[in-house]
């Protein structure tokens, strides 16, 4: 979602090829074989398989909201939260939302409380500013609320009686936005060989 975010803003279309992980194609296996979602090929034949990787060559080709010059705050500042994010507040999503993927005795109660110190940190950070870091909202912001939706989407009536009205808030105005709705428009599964082999251009002008 993050990767998609950064390509709609940046206005760097690609084709789009919407696959089912259950099913994956054997072409996104040859590019990437750690078998996950996004990958991107460039023209020049590299593959970037990270979101973050996208996400920053998309938006040094262009960045016009500024996303990687936060309003308050240094870059380095920004890259460390959202690395937090991606590190530990990750494992416990995960332990929380998957918790029988994970060995016997994985307890998501455990991983929703040690979760939710990271939803205070971020609520707190919200109690001055619109954004993460400041009134404008930053690659951190786009970076960071797809997993907050997971997290609030595992239990939305618990989440939604926590605490954290600057966090839910912040999580609610992004989710409404109208560069939220571009990028989770359903495609096409791609299919070999279809009239759509190539792909659908993404985001489309219209």
């Amino acid at each position: 979602m993050r990767a998609r975010l950064a390509l709609a803003v940046s206005g760097q279309q690609c084709a789009l090829r919407e696959v089912l992980l259950r099913d994956k194609p054997a072409h996104m296996l040859a590019l990437s074989p750690k078998g996950t979602v996004p990958v991107l090929q460039l023209v020049d034949g590299r593959v970037l398989d990270q979101s973050l990787d996208i996400a920053f060559w998309a938006l040094r080709l262009n960045d016009p909201e500024q996303w990687l010059t936060p309003n308050i705050g240094s870059y380095a500042d920004m890259l460390a939260l959202i690395a937090h994010n991606d590190g530990p507040f990750k494992h416990h999503l995960d332990r929380y939302k998957y918790a029988t993927h994970y060995n016997e005795g994985t307890d998501p109660v455990y991983h929703r409380h040690e979760g939710t110190l990271f939803l205070t940190t971020l609520n707190e950070r919200l109690g001055e500013h619109a954004q993460l870091f400041g009134d404008r909202a930053s690659l951190a912001d786009f970076a960071i609320f797809p997993f907050i939706r997971q997290f609030a989407n595992t239990d939305r009536g618990w989440f939604d009686t926590q605490p954290l009205g600057k966090l839910q808030n912040w999580l609610e105005g992004h989710l409404a936005s109208g560069l939220f709705s571009q990028v989770m428009k359903k495609e096409p599964v791609w299919v070999p060989g279809d009239e759509q082999d190539a792909g659908v251009v993404w985001p489309s002008q219209t």
